[in-house]
């Protein structure tokens, strides 16, 4: 590392999502620093509650809303899900705001835009989660 180089890993350091494994060197690969976040925000609102065995109540249940027609009721509701869950299980962030940018609403896809800040470091982040309202079968390609 440079002497320049500012050292983040006391943010943690876990296996990458989705899970990559490098066939010669016989290891996974990880993650660290904000981009473990990231992918922990990932996980953490792709979840269902319940899916955990050891943390039943890790997860966001936004699969239950797939069906439900996007109106201002659904949207808090939304917001306050992603918001709860991230200040229960992501203590390493602190949350500022969380929109819904429902542009391609009729595409069936919502994005949830979190605002945060790296608690340790001071660094203002985003990071926008898709979120699919309708099921994906009979596409057309």
């Amino acid at each position: 590392m440079a002497k320049n180089e500012f050292n983040t890993s006391f943010l943690g350091t876990g296996w990458s999502f989705p899970p990559e494994f490098a066939k010669k060197a016989q290891q996974v690969r990880m993650s660290a620093d904000e981009r473990d976040i990231e992918e922990s925000l990932q996980i953490l609102l792709s979840t269902r509650l319940g899916e955990r065995i050891m943390h039943p109540d890790y997860g966001c249940d936004l699969t239950d809303l797939i069906f439900e027609p996007l109106s201002v009721t659904v949207k808090t509701y939304i917001s306050n899900l992603v918001e709860t869950a991230i200040l229960y299980h992501e203590p390493r962030i602190l949350l500022h705001k969380i929109d819904l940018l429902a542009d391609s609403e009729n595409e069936g896809l919502v994005k949830i835009k979190v605002e945060y800040t790296v608690s340790s470091t001071n660094s203002r982040k985003n990071y926008v989660y898709p979120f699919y309202i309708n099921e994906g079968t009979n596409l057309n390609k």
